[in-house]
């Protein structure tokens, strides 16, 4: 699917000048290869120049672009022998929720996304990434099964945040997250979570209390949506641009008040431009990840998972009072 977003249009021009030209020289009487040539240069400098100065809109933007890698994008071209687990064993299955275990690399994991869906009928199937309750005891379910086994887990997020309607809600959807951020902090394994796309709130917490929490280079990870946020403090959700560049979405931001771990870069141009490339990057990020903290004790893992997560309210309280 063919889909630019408003800063990217320059570039946009640009290759598709590209590709006249390349129609063009067909046959020997015509080369062109020297504008080609200039041309790309260009569309490669103009794009070093547009994602240097991204702002928070457009990076939010980004992180909801319709070409950029899903959680199953991922869980295909990432893994091997994947099996999913169906069910909360306790009301349905939730196909928000993915999860399962499979391979990455020569290592088995627990392997647990949110995924949005692309075409309108895989989008109402997953809700557009929105998970209800029985998508987290789901998640939970299987990150249980984990620890039992001493498998690591790695989770993907992309939601804009939990489902809220009356049905969640009746079926206890804040408790069956509330019950997931309890949990996680006993699971006996290593946890890696990284946010995909978009990070939205308890939605996205529910599986990422991890040992460590990574972002992709342009994705977004906040308490609210600038929609919802613009729709509560001006009564207008026309507003997300600015509520966006207040809430300071950037992963630069989160990884200095340490809500993050860690950044992984994208291919200039964003993951949706080369979504190999930026799979292979979070596979190498994961199995590094791993090797660090498997030379950690459960004992100590529990206490820095614990003790991060405890810390961040106190450096926002600490920000506020500067």
């Amino acid at each position: 699917m063919d889909f630019t977003l408003d800063f990217e249009r320059p570039v946009a021009e640009l290759e598709n000048q590209i590709r006249e030209l390349k129609q063009a020289s067909h046959g020997p009487q015509v080369d062109l290869s020297p504008e080609i040539k200039a041309l790309t240069s260009k569309v490669e400098k103009l794009l070093e120049d547009i994602y240097l100065n991204l702002s928070p809109w457009e990076r939010t933007q980004l992180s909801r672009h319709p070409n950029r890698p899903h959680a199953l994008d991922y869980i295909e071209k990432l893994t091997t022998d994947f099996h999913e687990i169906h069910g909360d064993r306790h009301f349905a299955d939730d196909p928000t929720m993915i999860t399962g275990f499979a391979y990455i690399g020569e290592q088995k994991f627990a392997v647990i996304g949110i995924e949005k869906g692309r075409k309108t009928q895989d989008k109402i199937k997953r809700n557009f990434g929105m998970a209800n309750p029985e998508g987290y005891r789901k998640a939970l379910r299987v990150m249980q099964m984990a620890s039992q086994f001493n498998i690591p887990v790695v989770t993907f997020v992309d939601t804009p945040g939990a489902y809220p309607g009356i049905g969640a809600e009746e079926r206890g959807q804040a408790q069956a997250i509330a019950i997931n951020l309890e949990e996680m902090f006993n699971i006996k394994t290593p946890i890696i979570s990284i946010v995909i796309g978009e990070g939205g709130s308890g939605g996205a917490l529910g599986i990422a209390v991890a040992d460590r929490v990574l972002m992709m280079e342009y994705s977004v990870y906040s308490v609210i949506s600038p929609e919802s946020c613009a729709s509560i403090l001006w009564s207008d959700p026309k507003m997300a641009e600015t509520a966006a560049n207040s809430l300071q979405l950037s992963p630069d931001k989160a990884l200095e008040l340490k809500v993050i771990d860690g950044i992984i870069k994208e291919p200039v141009g964003g993951a949706h431009r080369y979504p190999d490339k930026a799979i292979e990057a979070v596979k190498n990020e994961i199995l590094s990840s791993l090797k660090e903290l498997k030379k950690k004790s459960f004992e100590e893992l529990d206490e820095n998972r614990f003790q991060k997560f405890r810390q961040m309210g106190n450096l926002t309280l600490r920000a506020v009072e500067e």
